[in-house]
């Protein structure tokens, strides 16, 4: 079995259940997403959470709008038992309304979206996500933050009160005009993002008492 960690409260699996490929992010080509919004019908989606239940994971982390929202709701209903992480959405609008989603569809846990975090870091407007943690807290849920910049995560340990981050490898994309994802858009992998990313993990990881999910 999977060892446990936690996330305030909340006993997270360390090993936890991604959700982009349910929701067509392939980060590869407009096709590849495709292919994946036809492959993860609710069905599949809701197979691969027994899958990961059956192996221990005990928590997915997906976006908070209406697909995955409804997909869960389902698997509840028919017994499942894996909890939700929820990620606001852009597109929806504010981040307040992603935090009200994650609340009405039952998430144990919510964060900031992490090309929001990068897009408000460089236009220098991180109020925004002081008062989205507030509204987290106040909802009940651990509050985290994701990042794809290593010094957004950098700042969110100096200035925030939260019980987790989310921390990747690539800054695929620089998002100081735009926060979303764009598809078909040029995206790179350097190894020296990664590298970067994980020096920061490391150096947080010596002052942290809260854990960093890694993807």
């Amino acid at each position: 079995m999977l060892t446990w960690v936690c996330i305030g409260e909340l006993e997270v699996s360390r090993l936890i259940l991604g959700g982009n490929p349910f929701s067509g992010f392939s980060h590869q080509s407009p096709e590849r997403d495709a292919e994946m919004k036809h492959y993860y019908t609710t069905a599949r989606i809701k197979e691969t959470y027994r899958q990961a239940e059956a192996l221990g994971v005990n928590t997915h982390i997906g976006r908070a709008d209406h697909h995955i929202m409804r997909v869960l709701l389902e698997y509840w209903d028919e017994g499942g038992d894996i909890q939700w992480i929820a990620q606001t959405c852009p597109e929806l609008g504010s981040i307040a309304r992603g935090i009200q989603n994650a609340v009405q569809g039952g998430a144990k846990a919510c964060f900031v979206h992490g090309g929001v975090m990068d897009h408000l870091f460089a236009l220098g407007e991180m109020g925004e996500v002081v008062d989205a943690i507030k509204m987290i807290h106040d909802a009940g849920m651990p509050a985290g933050v994701a990042a794809h910049n290593p010094e957004v995560l950098e700042w969110a340990e100096e200035h925030l009160e939260v019980e987790f981050y989310m921390c990747s490898y690539y800054n695929s994309a620089r998002r100081d005009q735009n926060p979303e994802h764009v598809p078909g858009a040029r995206e790179w992998f350097w190894p020296e993002d990664r590298e970067r990313m994980a020096r920061t993990i490391q150096v947080l990881s010596k002052v942290l008492s809260k854990p960093a999910i890694h993807y």
